[in-house]
């Protein structure tokens, strides 16, 4: 018997889906696990595979069209079925309607006929006076005016002539304030002389639309996420700033060896990762979640690092975190965030974080304070390390490079205290590094 194909669900946010491209044409054989199309959820583009053997009979969704889930995609049949010729598409489910078809003579006689006045019969009075309006607001050249009805209107009555007019509407639309404007404006007693026309290329004018764009599913997602945190979780905010010296010597003596040993140079983002972790376990309570009538405090540090994608903010998560040296942090995030770029990720990859990085060092931004990512407690924001001057233990003023660090708190979680802690954390780390290496 035929088999519907629907839109799965295929992470816990989605609520539709874009099909980006079928693999599996009409008249081809499909067995169970084969991949019939990539779909773009509102985090990744997947594969979307097939439950059923069969024969891919009828296909209803286009590449590039949005679904909701649980719609209609395909049809399936078995090999030596054919399609169910009574079976409805889900466009023609929408279209039963209690009158029956009209004859193909009769929809042409339906279309084609038009309400004209008898030969011996004149025009009335209203008819001549739109007909006289429409001729008179018109060129002899027969192009259409692009004017609203009122200006058409005003116009008329003011005796305005539309087509030496510049609308200053959309796309050039004639308004009723440009007729205005114009009946306003005394006509000159001379026309000007003509002008030969110039052969110097004219300069291209702007478009001044404003422009509509639509919401991708990760930006729906985006939207309603960070909403929902910032009108259901009372944030508050903690900073400090952080000697960067120490870490910028240490990374300086490490990339050369690591480089010579095969493996990839160490980021300062993944100091501050490393560093997030080591405090989160120090700190259990910036590794928690509320949770009604309770608090949980994770056993893992799911550490989640925010990566800036081209329709909004993936956060993959690297898991268990605290079993992982630097060096293992460094090359999991970056494997990530190249996925996450390329909409590769899986689910289970960016779902589940317990505490998560935002970064906008790289941006040049030298301080701010993330939105925390639901249902976490704390995000840790990091900006731009910043090369000042500063005054040294002696007294004296010397060069020095610092870097800001911000915590957004859940304040039914975290305290003023607590949140303290684990910044202290945060900086002691961050300035002696050797402690995260041991």
């Amino acid at each position: 018997m035929p088999i519907d194909i629907e839109m799965p669900k295929l992470s816990d946010t989605m609520t539709e889906g874009t099909l980006v491209r079928w693999i599996k044409k009409v008249g081809d054989t499909v067995a169970v696990g084969d991949v019939l199309a990539e779909v773009e959820t509102d985090k990744a583009t997947m594969e979307m595979e097939a439950f059923d053997d069969g024969v891919l009979t009828e296909i209803y969704v286009k590449d590039g069209e949005k679904v909701l889930i649980g719609q209609k995609l395909a049809l399936l049949t078995e090999h030596d079925e054919k399609s169910d010729s009574t079976a409805t598409k889900p466009s023609q489910e929408k279209e039963t309607t209690g009158k029956p078809k009209a004859a193909p003579a009769e929809e042409l006689a339906a279309t084609t006929q038009t309400p004209t006045a008898d030969a011996g019969t004149e025009p009335s009075k209203d008819q001549a006076a739109d007909d006289a309006q429409r001729d008179a607001l018109e060129p002899a050249t027969g192009a259409r005016i692009k004017a609203s009805p009122l200006a058409k209107k005003i116009a008329a009555e003011m005796g305005v002539d539309l087509a030496r007019l510049q609308g200053s509407g959309p796309a050039g639309r004639i308004v009723r304030d440009d007729v205005v404007a114009a009946a306003q404006t005394p006509s000159p007693k001379k026309p000007a002389a003509p002008q030969p026309p110039s052969t110097k290329p004219q300069p291209l004018i702007a478009a001044t639309e404003d422009k509509k764009i639509p919401l991708s599913g990760m930006r729906k997602t985006i939207a309603a996420r960070l909403l929902e945190s910032k009108t259901t979780i009372p944030h508050f905010y903690l900073q400090a700033q952080i000697d960067a010296e120490p870490m910028m010597s240490l990374r300086q003596l490490i990339n050369p060896a690591a480089e010579a040993a095969g493996l990839g140079k160490l980021t300062v983002n993944d100091f501050i990762l490393k560093a997030t972790t080591v405090a989160a376990t120090r700190v259990p309570l910036a590794n928690a979640t509320f949770n009604g009538d309770s608090i949980i405090q994770f056993a893992n540090v799911q550490l989640a690092c925010a990566v800036a994608v081209d329709e909004g903010l993936v956060t993959p998560v690297i898991r268990e975190a605290q079993k992982k040296t630097i060096s293992q942090l460094s090359a999991e995030i970056k494997d990530l965030a190249a996925r996450a770029r390329s909409k590769k990720l899986k689910p289970e990859e960016y779902q589940g974080g317990t505490i998560t990085v935002s970064n906008l060092g790289g941006y040049g931004v030298e301080q701010f304070f993330a939105i925390i990512n639901p249902p976490q407690a704390v995000i840790v924001s990091v900006g731009t390390i910043l090369k000042t001057p500063v005054i040294n233990a002696a007294g004296q003023v010397v060069p020095g490079q610092r870097i800001i660090l911000g915590v957004s708190c859940d304040h039914r979680v975290v305290d003023g205290a607590v949140g303290a802690q684990f910044l202290g954390e945060l900086k002691k780390l961050l300035e002696t590094p050797a402690l995260m290496l041991i």
